[in-house]
């Protein structure tokens, strides 16, 4: 774990906008720079960068953050990944935290076999670019593929000599240990003899989302029917198949842009597709697809296109993944190439604007591909019929969401010409008999389901229960949303003007020798965030939103200690929804810079002019909203209420009128 003395380092060398320099092309905007926003097509900027801040806002999509955050959404690096590309970018030395013998053990034994895997990915590369035999064999194949220069550059292809420990001995002359050759899988050590694993094969380097070399494909050049065609590295402890895509860290920000991600099966079809300008590709390297493999795709995005050649069998073999993908919550589409075609070939046969042209006109939603593709075996036969609804009918049940469920439903009803109340009745079932294997409650389904009931009615009703009780939810969240809206004023307040000391005022009452009551103002000078904090600890207040409360715990700890807020400690805070919405709120006011307002004679009020009646407003409103809770709770439809209850409520209600007079609000 990287030490707290090092973050901080990595923290107070980084430069916001030098960092995000690298990635957006920024100009100066007053105190700040602007910028179009790197995750969606824009042509007027949206994206700000705040060098005073040292935070910046994408406006288009609501993003914002640090240096770090920018890193993690950007690159799609991790936390401990970001850290270390600033810590590089800044010469910062990392130091690691304390860690037990075998973690220290654990950590060099990966970051060994990380070394030796990328020393393979240089020696492979060089080799086939600077040696005759390399030229000869290995650049030719790719050549003779359509790959120009920039492709296999891009993703720094090589090949390995056909001889028996070429690499090994390169490697082992360079000081990179036997022990790693052989965990990575690079050498095959066999009692006192070592062997190249990929001698005579051009070599496909497999990285992780952050561009790490994980492992190798290698694909023979010779006609021996004893060797596989394809042969990847064995798993290790980098190194899991089912857990990384062919292509992911060069495509990972078109898939983002693109909001989409083509599916395809081998290196080269990712390839073909990279040098025909389709970026947003990646492949599952010929294995079957895995939750993992989705998941990875599903941090980028939520729309997954798989592209299938005209193999009828491989299809069939293949389509197996979509129930996983839809199980992930994901929108599926599908594109079938041309008999005789994989995305391969249809990319070196076609130019990039025809290629493009086809993956949008022949996707097809995957209800109608699997339709169309298991229909063609029923040949009208009605048990074949029946055993094609009940596979569709299974896809659909894997879908989490209900809504679409029933979309899909109606849409099998219609293209398969069966009522929609059978297909909610086999729906019902399927999904009573997964709640049951999990040994859980259905959500479709209470434990008491009325046996004299068709499943599709039960079905029907348990939606039509699910509707009323998200129907009285949002009732519910319109009340808290109010709360919610007073809660983000006052960190906004506390982040942006908690240390500036101001005048307030407050009303005293007086009371005269008669009894007779009067009231007057009294003026007096308070620190923002000590006004504000007495208030609430006078109301014994605390948020309801869980991340307002930890911002605000952590204000009041450092008002405590030096009675003075760090915004810092906030904007880098390791808990990302945290730096997110303190970003937000931050740059809010700079906003206003995106539409150069100034150059059109809009003058923009100086916040610090309205910072008292702000400040008490938002206390009256939240006690205002408080008040109306409770006297809301005390009204209960047809009880009797005590005269003490009855003296309560009136109170409460004397209080609201006094809140609404100061708010200037009509009860």
């Amino acid at each position: 774990m990287i030490s707290r003395s090092t973050i901080d380092r990595i923290f107070e060398s980084a430069r916001v906008e030098e960092v995000i320099g690298e990635f957006v092309q920024l100009k100066k905007a007053g105190s700040n720079f602007k910028g179009l926003s790197p995750f969606t097509d824009e042509k007027s900027p949206s994206f700000m960068v705040s060098p005073v801040k040292q935070i910046w806002k994408d406006f288009s999509t609501g993003k914002g953050g640090n240096s770090v955050s920018f890193l993690m959404e950007h690159e799609h690096f991790s936390y401990p990944e970001a850290l270390k590309w600033l810590a590089k970018k800044y010469n910062i030395e990392i130091e690691e935290t304390e860690q037990s013998d075998e973690q220290k053990e654990q950590t060099n034994e990966r970051e060994s076999m990380f070394l030796v895997s990328n020393f393979a990915k240089d020696y492979f590369h060089n080799l086939m670019l600077n040696t005759n035999q390399g030229k000869a064999i290995g650049l030719s194949y790719f050549k003779e593929r359509g790959f120009t220069d920039e492709t296999i550059e891009k993703f720094q292809l090589g090949y390995c000599l056909d001889e028996w420990d070429n690499f090994t001995k390169a490697a082992l002359a360079k000081g990179y240990d036997l022990k790693y050759l052989a965990s990575t899988g690079l050498s095959i050590v066999k009692e006192n003899k070592q062997f190249d694993r990929f001698k005579g094969r051009v070599l496909f380097p497999i990285q992780s989302m952050s561009g790490r070399i994980l492992g190798f494909g290698g694909r023979i050049l010779t006609a021996d029917k004893k060797a596989a065609k394809y042969l990847n590295s064995p798993e290790s402890d980098i190194y899991h198949k089912s857990k990384i895509l062919y292509g992911i860290y060069q495509a990972k920000k078109e898939i983002a842009r693109q909001d989409n991600c083509f599916l395809v099966e081998g290196y080269t079809d990712v390839i073909s597709f990279n040098q025909s300008g389709v970026e947003n590709v990646v492949a599952s390297s010929g294995t079957a697809l895995t939750s993992d493999q989705i998941r990875l795709v599903n941090r980028l995005t939520k729309n997954i296109t798989v592209l299938f050649d005209g193999d009828a069998a491989g299809i069939r073999a293949s389509i197996r993944g979509i129930d996983l993908i839809l199980e992930q919550g994901m929108n599926v589409k599908v594109v079938q190439f041309p008999d005789g075609e994989d995305p391969d070939s249809f990319a070196k046969s076609h130019t990039s604007a025809e290629l493009k042209e086809y993956l949008e006109t022949a996707a097809q939603d995957f209800i109608n591909f699997k339709v169309s593709l298991l229909l063609k075996d029923s040949n009208n036969d009605p048990i074949k019929k029946a055993t094609v609804i009940r596979d569709i009918v299974t896809s659909i049940s894997k879908i989490p969401d209900g809504i679409q469920r029933e979309v899909y439903v109606q849409e099998c009803s219609r293209i398969m010409d069966i009522s929609e109340r059978v297909l909610f009745s086999e729906l019902a079932q399927l999904l009573k008999k997964e709640a049951s294997q999990r040994n859980k409650p259905s959500s479709s389904y209470s434990n008491n389901v009325d046996s004299n009931k068709p499943p599709a009615e039960y079905f029907y009703e348990q939606e039509q229960a699910s509707m009323a009780l998200v129907k009285g939810t949002q009732v519910i969240s319109q009340k808290i949303d109010q709360l919610s809206i007073l809660e983000n004023e006052i960190i906004k307040i506390l982040l942006l003007y908690g240390n500036e000391e101001i005048d307030f005022s407050e009303e005293v009452r007086n009371t005269d020798e008669d009894g007779k009551e009067t009231f007057s103002n009294r003026k007096y000078q308070n620190l923002v965030s000590a006004e504000i904090y007495l208030h609430l600890q006078e109301d014994e207040i605390e948020f309801t939103n869980p991340l307002f409360q930890e911002i605000y715990t952590e204000m009041i700890h450092q008002l405590n200690q030096s009675e003075k807020l760090e915004i810092d400690k906030f904007v880098n805070n390791n808990n990302t929804d945290i730096a997110t919405i303190v970003t937000s709120i931050l740059m809010d006011e700079e906003k206003y810079q995106l539409s150069n307002w100034g150059s059109k004679s809009i003058e923009v009020k100086s916040a610090l002019e309205v910072l008292p009646k702000a400040v008490s407003d938002v206390i009256y409103n939240l006690r205002r909203i408080l008040i109306d809770k409770l006297v809301n709770e005390f009204l209960v439809q047809g009880k009797e209420y005590t005269i003490e209850e009855k003296e309560e409520i009136m109170s409460y209600n004397s209080l609201r009128i006094r809140l609404s007079e100061k708010l200037k609000r009509v009860v």
